[in-house]
């Protein structure tokens, strides 16, 4: 990979990992447009382990009180936070059977151009809908186990490419009657468990086979999409509160009428 290559394909993995925006569309658009190459296992593990550790920073608060709060609860002292913790578990346990299971269907099935294209117009018209004709009167904290474990089926789906999984955790947050802050704090905090099993799956493939790496390439991949991860989601916090989803909306469906018209010219 060039050093081009590496910041900007950092930059997209930070900006769109928690982006309702899909972050598979992104990834595919320069090698459909410049011809580059897939970045490999190793740079995916790095930045993956960049954006992880922006979404551990920028709720560090939350993730600090939601343990304290599960670690009582095992002892019988029952809040909150405890609510939460054991409910961001819960959420987390259909996408996880999803990917242990049915991981390899997709991928030889599923993981084509055409398909993310697809996927990136219709779920961004589902996020258009929930936005546009939910409630949205409910606070996280608010939240049952039941529509916890909604959220984490529909987090499930979002092992199709293009469907995203921010997007689509949002999507089910918001039609289950969430505010849009809380859709999107709670959909933050479900990234985290399943970007520590994605992680570890991959890091586990790497171990089992070795290979030669760019120590600069990995730390650069790692350092930008850290940066562009942890701007991204600060800034995205406060621009929902303001405009609502529609910026995504319509981000979502020019960029897969794009993604159509490109394959489609270099097929």
């Amino acid at each position: 990979m060039s050093t081009m290559e590496v910041i900007i394909l950092a930059i997209i993995q930070g900006l769109t990992e928690f982006l309702p925006i899909s972050s598979s569309a992104h990834l595919i658009l320069p090698s459909a447009m410049f011809g580059w190459q897939d970045q490999g296992l190793v740079f995916d593990v790095a930045v993956h382990v960049g954006t992880l550790l922006a979404v551990m920073l920028y709720f560090r608060r939350d993730i600090g009180q939601l343990t304290v709060g599960w670690l009582q609860s095992l002892a019988g002292k029952h809040s909150t936070d405890s609510k939460l913790a054991w409910w961001v578990i819960l959420a987390t346990i259909p996408a996880g059977l999803a990917g242990l299971f049915g991981a390899g269907l997709i991928e030889n099935f599923l993981r084509s151009p055409y398909v993310i294209a697809i996927t990136t117009i219709v779920f961004g018209l589902a996020l258009w809908l929930a936005d546009a004709t939910a409630k949205q009167v409910q606070s996280m904290a608010q939240l049952s186990w039941k529509q916890a474990l909604l959220i984490g089926i529909a987090q499930a789906v979002a092992l199709i490419p293009g469907t995203s999984r921010s997007g689509i955790t949002m999507t089910a947050a918001l039609m289950l009657g969430l505010d849009r802050v809380s859709a999107a704090r709670f959909s933050f905090l479900l990234s985290i468990p399943i970007i520590i099993l994605s992680g570890g799956y991959q890091g586990a493939k790497l171990l089992a086979e070795p290979t030669q790496y760019d120590v600069g390439a990995i730390l650069l991949g790692t350092g930008l999409s850290f940066i562009s991860a942890f701007v991204c989601i600060h800034l995205f916090l406060k621009v929902i509160e303001r405009m609502g989803m529609l910026p995504f909306v319509i981000y979502r469906l020019i960029l897969g009428v794009v993604l159509l018209l490109v394959l489609n010219s270099a097929a």
